[in-house]
């Protein structure tokens, strides 16, 4: 299992072939016309913090939203900067981790696209990248964060299943957990994953990485928010309906006054 020291960040996890493979095998890809509706309510200019390697930042640039894009890996931002070429599209893009942003604009609307938010491992983390999306907020603007509570069961049951599919070039790519450890209070989780991609012909590449995430219950949450001085938060399903307050997927979204 993880040993002590071997944690590693979000932007060492998203690095190499690990960057290159992981929007390929990821099983669901954010869509625009999910947070297309948040940025007409709540306006632009726009920040997307975790952009990753473009998704959907690219097809919202392309409708013509103005969007920013903050990410801490290099590699991924390297890949959204040549997708974005091929697409004629020059993005701003910052280099930065979340809970320690420091961006010179303030922005009407903050957002994740997806629940990267639960890569911040700590409450401390979480609190510090709260109070920055706070300070980098227009009065009025909002936020918007996908989030998590993770089925642990459902995980472990994912252990030695790879999922494997074939690019363009003939390449297999696959990903596999190798590894769970859950934390004592059940809200933290690593994984122990291993990517692969085995070419028609020559070597095939391979690395293994330690994945990590921690889970906040609406309840939790709202105390993280309300201590960054937002408003009350609303807690949403992801087609926009009020979350049941159980509810294992959800959406935070929140004012600064």
């Amino acid at each position: 299992m993880q040993m002590p020291g071997d944690h590693q960040s979000p932007a060492q996890f998203y690095s190499g072939l690990v960057a290159e493979l992981y929007e390929p095998l990821a099983g669901e890809t954010a869509r625009a016309d999910d947070y297309a509706p948040f940025l007409d309510r709540s306006g632009t200019p726009a920040l997307e913090l975790a952009c990753g390697s473009g998704l959907p930042m690219l097809d919202l640039l392309e409708r013509g939203y103005e969007v920013e894009g903050l990410d801490a890996s290099n590699d991924m931002l390297e890949l959204f900067r040549s997708r974005a070429a091929e697409r004629g599209l020059a993005p701003i893009l910052h280099l930065a981790e979340m809970q320690s942003f420091r961006l010179p604009r303030r922005y009407r609307s903050i957002f994740l696209a997806g629940a990267s938010f639960t890569l911040l491992t700590t409450d401390e983390d979480a609190a510090g990248t709260l109070k920055g999306i706070y300070s980098h907020l227009e009065s009025g603007g909002h936020v918007l964060i996908p989030l998590e509570v993770e089925d642990v069961d459902a995980i472990r049951a994912q252990l030695g299943r790879r999922r494997e599919i074939m690019d363009p070039s003939g390449n297999r790519l696959s990903v596999v957990m190798l590894e769970l450890d859950v934390a004592g209070d059940g809200r933290n989780l690593s994984c122990r994953l291993r990517y692969e991609r085995i070419p028609p012909a020559g070597d095939p590449s391979f690395v293994e990485r330690t994945w990590e995430r921690r889970s906040w219950t609406q309840a939790q949450f709202r105390e993280l928010v309300l201590s960054a001085q937002f408003d009350e938060p609303t807690f949403l399903t992801a087609t926009g309906g009020l979350a049941e307050p159980d509810a294992s997927v959800f959406v935070a979204l929140a004012r600064r006054t």
